[in-house]
């Protein structure tokens, strides 16, 4: 198995601790005065403390305006659906409320997304059929 890592720029590590941890429940790794490591479903992201995010445009994608720049993770679907319901229970405001895009076609699959304080944008999605993944 393969991991990923993740460096993206934040601008509060205060804020963004309380997201990824307290929020997302992302157990916290090593971290300085200037970053800090989560533990994002078995990979390694990072969040560097940056003066600069840089925000991008978005793409169209079965009816929705979808970030270009965006990172998230593949959960089943009974752990999609616990996310779903406890970012609502929360009062996230979501970006694209959860959904199933490309109902029906191969592909189908759940999606939400959501902004961290910082502005990065993230997406969370779950496939019926994991065999689907890269089927096109």
């Amino acid at each position: 198995m393969h991991l990923f890592h993740l460096a993206f720029p934040v601008n509060d590590l205060n804020e963004t601790r309380r997201f990824y941890h307290d929020i997302l429940q992302c157990p916290v790794g090593r971290e300085s005065q200037r970053w800090i490591d989560f533990d994002f479903h078995g990979h390694q992201i990072t969040a560097h403390l940056s003066d600069v995010i840089a925000k991008t445009g978005t793409n169209p994608v079965d009816g929705e305006s979808v970030p270009v720049r965006h990172f998230g993770a593949i959960l089943d679907m009974i752990a999609w659906k616990k996310l779903a319901e406890r970012l609502q229970h929360l009062g996230v405001e979501f970006l694209i409320s959860p959904q199933i895009r490309f109902a029906g076609e191969t592909g189908e699959q759940a999606t939400l997304f959501i902004r961290d304080p910082s502005g990065n944008a993230l997406e969370f999605k779950a496939f019926s059929d994991a065999n689907c993944i890269f089927k096109k």
